[in-house]
């Protein structure tokens, strides 16, 4: 009797669990795309219902004979020791019990055919639906009808639409057009009232203090990430002192905690992964430098960050459907933020489809060198010859974030450099040789060509250098150069802070190397180059998106090694000479020897300086909320008054500056009082023209600039204005009397000239040792 009682009870439970699994698989009217699947089910669930049943009537005959036999025999006899009658209920009450679930079960199985049979009637209804929807005629959706043709056809190309329930009839291509993407109209029959709950205030920033969290943020697996951590490390203490200077600065400021990816494209397989391999080899390590110094910054300004350097992880952060990247995110973007690379962001517009558009303003794009206005405007670029392969991403220019103040057409980001205490100055000031000169360049190829200049150098000086090799593979350069191989940078610093000059051969350019051989006392020596370097006659800016029309002193072309170096610290810290000319070379490394340095380094490349800098990017920059582009002067009415210039003469009539009577606004950034307007000379960028005055372009001023008005207040003759688009303009061509205002807003540019024109720009000023930030700018 237990064996068929345990029998009996497991069948019962599996026969209910089946059954339970019939309904929770599949809940009637979740969507019309399981209407199919559950027509299907419906035959299946009443066959298990009426297997059921007949399980129970035969469990209630086989405990019928059971009864009959117990009445009959003395079957408990032998067995009362061992197991005792008053642990089993009586037959007759069990019987009862199992009597009352067959009942309920045959009610149970009536009522859900009822059910069954009316979802087959339903979904039949919209079975037809699905079959019978037409594509809407709606003015203020003028794309769907092209999209609906696009996805009869192509439906299929990737497997993201049947991921979002597209099966190839009209009413899955309406549906997915309208509730995944939004080129139509919601369709009336579709149930979308359900009201998402509002999202909670952002929480408070707060500066933190335990870097050994960023460390396990960062992860392992590549000497990259090695490098990286640590870097963190050797520069903790440093990081935690400026941390609580900018903390007690901004005097309990709240601050908005945003939600960031870091996600480092050029380390991700796919991209190659070109860094890792030289980590240990000397390859250039600039970028990684930068990386790590923007990790501990964003980490000690108390944001939230996940860090990605494999696409696996990047689609899972941003929740990618699966298939070839057509579709949107299947969700809202959960980050505030996207710091990446270039290698990055093509990654991304491949896999974030439509989303990739809708949420570029949140990207922030590390660019080593930048990316000037006339390469990122695609239309622009393509009709204007400026095409590359880095450039044409219709971003907002200041969303390219650089190494070195380039072009203020771009945010300027920076790296840090180690600072000194007071005892390490004095202790190098007194352990100078004067005597020895350090050579930058890790590689062998960079002292090629290079023997007439040692050879002077050598002279007066001992050469060091700090070439990687192989044991088996000396490296070449000449035997009266001491080469300490690849070096530790401990050791390397080490190095620096004996040493009396740092010479640089023409190669790597703009590196952070001169600037850490200047913060250690060291006189850095640099060519000049004649001509200068460019896109034109140099293959290593060839394809990059800039013609350095913005370089520091104004032209076209970089003109030394390192233009930061030359033009923002200059003499006695550093020296641009023309190695073409022995004399003047020679000549050079004399003085040096001579002149008495201290160590130097900028403020904005002092770890308080870089925290200051991006907390001001991360709370004032919003790329999201987008100003309305200057109107053509058809788009106006004639009855319309342009309203009064928010501009004023200034009192020695040089120059426009914001009127005291005019309105501010204050969300705006930089504040707007900090502008001034100047005219070019024909042959300067806006670039040079601000800094001929102590300031800097800002291009985000340009819209205050690009009305006919601030001609007419600069007593400029204009006998026609034209709109169009060009990276020079607002501009006048003098000579013929003819004015030039942007039609494109994206084109805003500090960069480049034109013998024909004198250009209007927009200045501002600038905080001492942070020229990213005016003086009001924090």
């Amino acid at each position: 009797r237990i064996f068929v009682l345990g029998i009996g009870f497991f069948t019962l439970c599996f026969l209910m669990t089946s059954l339970g699994g019939q309904f929770s698989a599949k809940r009637l009217g979740d969507s019309p795309f399981t209407i199919r699947t559950e027509v299907m089910g419906a035959l299946e669930s009443r066959g298990v219902l009426r297997r059921m049943s007949d399980m129970l009537e035969m469990l209630m005959k086989r405990m019928d004979i059971l009864a009959r036999l117990e009445n009959s025999t003395d079957f408990h006899k032998g067995d009362e020791a061992r197991f005792p009658l008053d642990r089993f209920q009586p037959a007759a009450g069990l019987m009862e019990r199992i009597q009352a679930i067959a009942q309920n079960v045959s009610d149970i199985a009536i009522k859900v055919d009822q059910i069954l049979r009316n979802s087959l009637l339903n979904g039949k209804v919209l079975e037809g639906r699905r079959d019978q929807c037409e594509v809407p005629r709606d003015p203020k959706y003028p794309d769907c009808a092209g999209k609906v043709e696009w996805m009869r056809a192509r439906w299929t190309s990737d497997p993201c639409y049947a991921f979002f329930g597209v099966d190839g009839t009209e009413c899955s291509f309406l549906i997915y057009l309208s509730e995944v993407e939004w080129f139509c109209p919601p369709l009336p029959w579709r149930n979308r009232t359900v009201a998402l709950p509002s999202p909670p205030p952002p929480p408070r920033a707060a500066f933190q203090s335990d870097l050994a969290r960023l460390l396990e943020l960062i992860g392992t697996g590549k000497e990259s990430l090695s490098f990286m951590k640590k870097r963190i490390r050797h520069l903790a203490q440093q990081w935690l002192r400026a941390a609580r200077r900018l903390e007690q600065k901004l005097k309990g400021r709240q601050r908005d905690q945003k939600h960031i990816l870091i996600h480092i494209g050029f380390l991700t397989e796919e991209s190659g992964d070109v860094f890792s391999p030289r980590v240990l080899k000397g390859g250039p390590l600039g970028e990684m430098v930068q990386w790590a110094d923007i990790l501990a910054a964003l980490f000690l300004l108390g944001h939230s960050l996940r860090v990605t350097v494999s696409l696996k992880d990047l689609q899972s952060h941003l929740g990618v459907p699966p298939g070839r990247g057509n579709c949107p995110l299947t969700n809202p973007l959960p980050f505030d933020l996207i710091y990446t690379d270039y290698h990055g962001l093509q990654q991304m517009k491949q896999h974030m489809g439509l989303s990739f558009k809708k949420y570029r303003c949140r990207v922030r794009v590390i660019d080593t060198f930048g990316t000037e206005p006339a390469y990122n405007h695609e239309e622009y670029a393509t009709l204007r010859g400026y095409r590359t392969n880095w450039g044409y991403w219709n971003l907002q220019p200041t969303q390219f974030m650089t190494m070195f103040p380039h072009t203020p057409d771009n945010s300027f980001m920076g790296f840090v450099s180690e600072e000194l205490n007071k005892t390490e100055r004095q202790f190098i000031k007194s352990n100078k040789v004067s005597s020895m000169a350090v050579v930058y360049g890790k590689e062998a190829s960079i002292w090629k060509g290079k023997e007439k200049f040692l050879a002077i150098l050598n002279k007066y000086m001992e050469i060091h250098g700090t070439v990687y090799y192989e044991t088996q593979r000396p490296p070449e350069v000449p035997a009266f150069v001491k080469n300490h191989g690849l070096l530790p940078q401990h050791e390397f610093q080490q190095l620096l802070r004996k040493a009396k000059l740092f010479i640089g051969f023409g190669f790597p350019y703009e590196g952070p190397a001169p600037l850490e051989a200047i913060a250690n006392g060291c006189v850095f020596l640099q060519a000049r180059f004649n001509p200068p370097h460019s896109s034109l006659n140099h293959e290593f800016f060839r394809g990059k998106p800039t013609s350095r029309e913005a370089s520091l002193a104004g032209g076209e072309r970089v003109s030394s090694q390192h233009p930061y170096a030359e033009d923002f610290i200059g003499k006695p810290h550093v020296w641009t000479v023309d190695y073409n000319n022995s004399e003047e070379f020679e000549a050079a490394i004399k003085t040096i020897m001579r002149t008495q340095v201290d160590p130097y380094l900028p403020y904005e490349y002092t770890c308080e300086g870089m925290l200051e800098r991006i907390h001001a990017y991360i709370q004032h920059q919003d790329f999201c909320t987008t100003s309305s582009p200057p109107l053509p002067p058809k788009a106006k009415s004639p009855a319309m008054q342009s309203p009064p210039s928010p501009l004023a003469l200034s009192p020695n009539a040089t120059h426009l500056v914001w009127s005291p009577s005019a309105s501010r606004d204050p969300r705006a950034w930089p504040p707007v009082d900090s502008l001034q307007v100047w005219v070019s000379e024909t042959r300067h960028a806006c670039t040079e023209t601000c800094r001929q005055h102590g300031l800097v372009c800002e291009p985000t001023f340009f819209r205050f600039l690009n009305k006919k008005e601030v001609f007419l207040q600069l007593s400029i003759t204009c006998d026609s204005t034209e709109y169009e688009m060009n990276h020079l303009y607002p501009a006048v061509a003098e000579n013929v009397h003819e004015c030039y205002l942007q039609k494109e807003p994206l084109l805003f540019s500090c960069a480049g000239y034109n013998t024909k024109y004198r250009r209007l720009c927009p200045c501002r000023d600038y905080r001492k040792g942070q020229v990213a930030l005016c003086r009001d700018c924090l």
